[in-house]
This record gives C-alpha cells, structure tokens and sequence, in this order.
C-alpha cells in the first residue's frame, strides 16, 4: 500500500512524468498548469476564474503536504522533478476574471517563467520557508508578479491579449 502511496504522491509533484524531463522540468511542468488553465477556460468559460482559484488552493496544498516526502524521495531540498509548485505558480499568473484566450494564456506562461527563474525581490526569499512551502511560496509569489505585469498590459492595451 506504501509503494501505492508513493507512487501517487511522485505522479502530483512530477506533475505526470513533465518533472522528469531531461531539461528544463520547471518549464515542462508549467505546461501542466497551461493545461489546466485551458480545460477550465475553454470548457467552462463561465467557471473560469472559480476553478482556476480553487486548482490554486488544491495543488498549493497538496505542495505542501508533499514537500518532506519529496525532500526524502529524490534526496535534496526542492528536487528540480518536484513542478506541482510551478503549476500552483502558473495558475496564479493567468488567474483573470474571464476566461482568457491563447494569448493570455500563453504571456502569462513567459511571464510566470520568466519571474520563477530570474526571482526578484523577495521571491527567492521565500524559499526558505519550511519544506513543501518553501517549494511552493516562491512559485506563487512570481506568479503575482507575472499576474501583475498582465494587469498592467491589459489596462495600458485593452485588446493586446484579447484573443
């Protein structure tokens, strides 16, 4: 039953196998949340923003709770197959009102990425919370900042990312 245990917990942090890619995991498990954003957006656009907040609180959670697991599995503090926290981050970024398009969707994905790698002041900070938080918080502290350069383009160029 352990080994089941394990075997589910592995499958959320990898985010389904896109953690264990040979380069560049945190980018491939960031496209686990482009998935997400995608199904709610284009299947219940009406639930758009619900279901993405609540993905948000679920796999922020389920990070959480994964993380000393996860510290003792792979052997070290945030293992790079650990990207669960960067679905949690990129559903922060393209968290919007209504349901966006492709192009929100996919400037929210470099944004988020680019604020995940690059981590500003204080995201780095925000590692040093204890396990899986530490794993997490600084994902979705540079998800805020994605989100926030996103407002600020929406609000100079209304129609820039509208499709």
């Amino acid at each position: 039953m352990k080994k089941l245990k394990d075997l589910g917990v592995a499958a959320f942090v990898t985010c389904f196998g896109l953690g264990t890619a040979p380069f560049a995991p945190g980018t491939f498990g960031t496209l686990g949340g482009v998935a997400l954003a995608a199904l709610a957006a284009f299947t219940w656009p009406e639930l758009y923003l619900p279901l993405v907040l609540g993905a948000i609180v679920l796999v922020t959670l389920g990070c959480a709770a994964s993380g000393g697991w996860a510290e003792r599995a792979y052997g070290r503090k945030d293992p790079g197959a650990f990207v669960a926290d960067e679905v949690a981050g990129y559903l922060v970024a393209a968290a919007w009102i209504s349901a966006p398009g492709w192009n929100h969707l996919l400037a929210a994905f470099v944004l988020f990425r680019v604020f995940d790698i690059v981590k500003p002041p204080p995201v780095r900070s925000f590692e040093k919370l204890p396990k899986g938080w530490g794993i997490v918080a600084d994902d979705l502290v540079a998800g805020v900042y994605a989100l926030a350069v996103l407002a600020a383009v929406h609000a100079i160029f209304p129609d820039f990312l509208a499709t």
